[in-house]
């Protein structure tokens, strides 16, 4: 059985209320009767908010490992008779670095 939060590229659902832009105070479903200024927001659920921070935080280590591949390849200057086994060796190291991050996938807990 699949849950709501098993698909990490769904929207996460969110909830309208309104909040006064003075005190801040949150009412939903509708506006009070009129002594605050009220203005529409959209609010999510502190899970989704926790699943969102996980991806994020799971892209940015995806991403910091790319640069750091990236430096290495751009500062290696292979010696003449080994060119092929540099070559493969970053060819195998990007190969680990672009498989697919199902592991990183927040819905699979």
């Amino acid at each position: 059985m699949t849950g709501e939060h098993d698909n990490p590229e769904a929207a996460p659902r969110t909830i309208t209320a309104w909040q006064c832009i003075g005190c801040g105070r949150i009412e939903a479903p509708q506006t009070c009767i009129g002594v605050c200024q009220d203005r529409k927001i959209e609010l999510v659920s502190a899970w989704d908010h926790a699943e969102a921070l996980v991806a994020l935080e799971a892209m940015a280590a995806r991403i910091h490992a790319f640069e750091r591949f990236a430096a290495r390849f751009a500062a290696t200057t292979p010696r003449d008779d080994a060119w092929k086994s540099s070559y493969l060796a970053f060819q195998q190291e990007l190969r680990e670095l672009t498989a697919p991050a199902d592991r990183l996938s927040v819905g699979a807990r």
